[in-house]
Parts: structure tokens; C-alpha cells; sequence
């Protein structure tokens, strides 16, 4: 179970004054499936706009109605993670989104498996969160615990013309469980719990 407040601790620093966000990379798929353009860029250089723009995209995922359309999973373990998900997105946040082959087969691996009616986005971001310490009362206190780095991922229909909208599948990981990085689980996000795309959830967890 995801704990609510885990989750509003981590969007408080999504915020265009308080970004935790140091990268963001996509890439732009038309309803054929062909990729339309791909970009990488440090989230600094984004124009104010811009920044919030990808700021409501990504805090869609861990903002989410928790245990509902934001739920936990555990990864399978096994001799075969060498070739799973798992270790492609851990290579991605190992690297902070900078190894554009990754993301490449990151995104091909997604539009095989995603059915559009629409032109989307897959968009990434890379974010570190130095998790703050809290006393026995629970008031923060000066110091900090752990260092959390993250993958957000977003699936989205564009909006309009190539303003990408509210995504309708998305992901965290690793998980931020108890205040704190496990890497053996990922939090994925389905906009409409009643239809949960079964396919990427399959993917994500092979």
C-alpha cells in the first residue's frame, strides 16, 4: 500500500521554485505509431512555461488518488532481471537520462506494446529529492536522511498541436516507500482504474 502522505512529501518539491527535476526527455508518436521527434534537455534551460508545463505532467503520476489510480507492485526476481524492465529502467536512472540508447529502446518497447487512437508523448524525467529527517514528533530536523533519485514516466495524448495533455498511464520508480527508495518495486500510475492498461502493466513488470 502507498502511503498518501509519502506522496504529497515528493510533489512538494515539484514546484517551478522548488523543482526536484534536473532532466526531461521524450519523444512525440503519431497514431500510425511513427516517432514524430525526441528531445533531452537539462530542465533548467526550459522557459518558465515550459517548466510548468512538465511540472503538471509529471506531478500527475505520484499526485494521483493513491491505492486507486497510483498502485504498488513488486518486480519478479529471477536469472532473467539481467534482461528485464527492471534493469532497463534502472540503467536509465542510474545514468540521470543521459544514455539517449536507453530511453530509445525505452520508448520502442512502450509503442509496441501501447494501442492509440491519438498522437502522444512519452515523456521522462529524472529527479533527486534529499530526504529531510524527521524527530520522534514528527517535525523535521536539520540534516538529512537518504538521497532519493527517481524515474517519472508519462504516457500522454496531445492536447492541441504538440501540447502534450493529463497523461492516462504513468510511473515511479523506484517506489518511495516508508519515506525511502525500493528499488525492488515501482508505483504505476493508470488514469482510470476500471481499465487499467494490463498491456505496459505487463511489460513494466516482465
Amino acid at each position: 500500500m502507498i502511503n498518501r502522505d509519502d506522496m504529497l512529501e515528493l510533489t512538494r518539491r515539484m514546484t517551478p521554485k522548488r523543482t526536484c527535476f534536473s532532466r526531461v526527455a521524450g519523444c512525440y508518436i503519431t497514431e500510425p505509431g511513427d516517432i514524430d521527434g525526441t528531445f533531452n534537455i537539462h530542465f533548467g534551460k526550459l522557459s518558465e512555461t515550459d517548466k510548468k508545463k512538465n511540472l503538471e505532467i509529471a506531478k500527475a503520476i505520484p499526485f494521483a488518488r493513491t491505492n486507486e489510480q497510483l498502485k504498488e507492485y513488486s518486480f519478479p526476481k529471477g536469472a532473467g532481471r539481467k534482461d528485464s524492465m527492471w534493469a532497463l529502467l534502472t540503467g536509465i536512472k542510474e545514468t540521470a537520462l543521459k544514455d539517449d540508447a536507453l530511453l530509445s529502446i525505452l520508448y520502442e518497447v512502450i509503442m509496441e506494446k501501447y494501442e492509440a487512437l491519438h498522437d502522444y508523448a512519452i515523456m521522462v524525467y529524472f529527479g533527486t529529492y534529499d530526504i529531510p529527517q524527521k524527530g520522534s514528533d514528527g517535525q523535521w530536523i536539520e540534516g538529512s536522511e537518504e538521497i532519493y533519485d527517481f524515474i517519472i514516466g508519462a504516457i500522454a495524448p496531445f492536447d492541441g498541436d504538440y501540447e502534450v495533455g493529463r497523461p492516462e498511464f504513468g510511473f515511479l520508480f523506484p517506489a518511495f516507500s516508508h519515506r525511502s527508495s525500493d528499488r525492488e518495486k515501482i508505483d504505476i500510475f493508470n488514469i482510470d482504474p476500471e481499465n487499467e492498461n494490463h498491456e505496459l502493466m505487463k511489460l513494466i513488470l516482465s
